[in-house]
């Protein structure tokens, strides 16, 4: 090993420490004194209460751990926007796990919250995947009930989506594990079938203050709404559990006689370890996101056996396309590659080099022909992004790169099989669009601790603020010395190095999560499952071309 692979490793793992660090913290919701409130009430925390539904041996992952990170501080913070998502396995089936953190504002829902919701309901939709509701929440926060109440994508949209996903045949279980009040009493209910804890759990649209105040009845919330009114008398309710164990073990019960779902068909074989040690990638990913690595390297460490086969490897260098498989899954890769390669130029001989991780003309016909072809062969598709852009400049614009751009975004934006997003490196401008950014659909979208998400890096950013400051300030008679232009760039570079992280993305949910690389075959394969559940119903069509 040289000594920059040691350099690398040294700083990648680092990262992941941090990561782990990060989420442990996250982990706590609330803090441990509202834990152990929670555990003094006989109630599971949230993590507690899936940890106990999901099957122990089958792997999870969790969707949005850093939703709402460094968000709401001036409110007292949201950790995981208070509510935790996880994918995972109840009597073998793949299912999708929502729990709301009581020991968070008491479940209370910020705008984070909903939008995490609609993140995991969406993630359902798509895959034709069971959910299951483990509510525990005081209904929206009303100090920022302006930012989550009446606008298409807030609080509303999730019965919306209830409905919708009944009408699909979409499995849906709702366990009344606490407060469920107002309009959040409707997604159970909504659900097919519920659930309710004994003394611990109420549903109602108002509970006995607000009862008392408009209509003047004196009531406690037990005889209002809960599990004996609702199971005995109203009828709103299926099922009445003593505690929460026994409540996610009838949930279980239940899941263990669901028939079996149709198959989109998608190729499978045993799956095989990758025969280059995964680890290694901490070594080959470079400390600096300037620098440049072979991409087949840190292929090699992410598909079964090591193998694969590329698609036009001597064309369009900048962007690696090949066939693999990820645990036993058939994938067609698209990654980009970040060292400077050697090209021949059309219709002549002379060679010209090409740089890294940048998507030119022949690459981006090139990864819009791969993408193409995997659609025809119904080959689900993952995407490696570490990209600074489209080449810009006079022979790319001659070249027609609008145009070659144009198609790859096209066929992007046309596929009907599903794809995959793990985000290395840079994710910088129209790159982050063409390579599957998160406007174009992902089943899934991930980053690594050393990934970067922005219109353009931090440094290249800082400078073209700084001449709009310095600009700006002079207007004003201001002279700026070598000593104040210094200052603001380090100011200004600053600012944007915390919104180009990795976390930052994460917190509203621009990503799933922020991941160790070593967790990446994990979240593809249980994503090619999930995405097994929902046969393709469109046929793939570019549409019109600027050909």
């Amino acid at each position: 090993m040289d000594i920059n692979f040691n350099k690398n490793e040294d700083h990648n793992k680092l990262l992941v420490s941090d990561l782990k660090k990060r989420f442990a913290q996250v982990k706590l919701g609330g803090g441990q004194k509202r834990i152990d409130k929670l555990h003094s009430q006989g109630k599971m925390t949230a993590r507690e209460r899936i940890d106990f539904l999901l099957d122990t041996k089958k792997p999870s992952i969790e969707i949005g751990a850093f939703a709402g990170d460094g968000m709401y501080e001036d409110h007292g913070g949201c950790p995981s926007g208070g509510v935790v998502v996880k994918m995972g396995y109840v009597k073998g089936k793949q299912c999708i796990v929502v729990a709301n953190d009581a020991t968070v504002k008491a479940g209370a829902w910020f705008p984070i919250t909903g939008k995490k919701n609609l993140r995991a309901q969406e993630i359902a939709i798509e895959n034709r995947l069971p959910i299951i509701y483990l509510v525990d929440s005081a209904g929206v926060y009303l100090p920022m009930q302006d930012e989550i109440f009446p606008d298409k994508e807030h609080f509303g949209r999730i019965f919306r989506n209830n409905a919708v996903m009944s009408s699909m045949g979409i499995t849906q279980i709702a366990a009344v594990m606490g407060s469920c009040v107002a309009g959040g009493a409707y997604l159970p209910i909504m659900s097919d079938e519920a659930l309710i804890v004994d003394k611990t759990g109420s549903i109602f649209l108002a509970g006995s203050y607000l009862v008392k105040a408009a209509i003047g009845e004196v009531i406690d919330n037990e005889t209002l709404g809960g599990a004996t009114t609702h199971c005995e008398v109203s009828g709103v309710i299926d099922h009445k559990a003593l505690d929460d164990k026994d409540c996610l073990q009838k949930i279980q019960r239940i899941f263990d006689k669901i028939g079996d779902f149709d198959k989109a068909g998608f190729n499978r074989a045993e799956a095989e370890e990758p025969k280059e040690n995964p680890e290694d990638i901490y070594g080959i990913l470079p400390k600096s996101r300037a620098d440049q690595y072979e991409m087949r390297d840190i292929i090699k460490r992410l598909v079964d056996g090591s193998k694969f086969d590329e698609y036009k490897e001597g064309y369009g260098k900048t962007i690696i396309t090949a066939y693999a498989r990820i645990d036993g899954w058939a994938v067609g890769i698209i990654a980009n590659q970040r060292k400077l390669v050697k090209t021949k130029a059309a219709k002549t001989k002379s060679a010209e080099m090409q740089f890294g991780g940048v998507i030119y003309n022949d690459s981006a016909d090139k990864a819009t022909r791969f993408m193409a072809n995997c659609n025809q062969k119904k080959i689900p598709l993952v995407f490696l992004q570490d990209v600074t852009g489209f080449m810009v400049g006079s022979k790319s614009e001659h070249s027609g790169i609008i145009k070659d751009g144009a198609k790859m975004v096209n066929a992007l934006a046309n596929s009907v099989v599903p794809k995959f997003t793990i985000i290395l490196g840079n994710s910088y401008g129209a790159g982050n669009y063409a390579m599957c950014g998160k406007a174009y659909d992902p089943r899934l979208i991930v980053a690594w601790p050393s990934a970067e998400l922005a219109v353009m890096s931090g440094k290249s950013a800082a400078k073209v603020l700084l001449q709009i400051e310095k600009a700006s300030l002079k207007k004003k008679g201001e002279e700026i010395t070598p000593e104040k232009e210094e200052e603001l760039f380090n100011k200004i570079k600053a600012r944007y190095d915390n919104q180009v992280s990795p976390y930052y993305a994460a917190s509203r949910i621009w990503t799933d999560g922020v991941i160790d690389p070593l967790d990446t075959r994990t979240w593809i394969s249980m994503g090619i499952e999930a995405a097994n559940h929902a046969p393709i119903e469109k046929k793939f069509n570019m549409g019109v071309l600027q050909v």
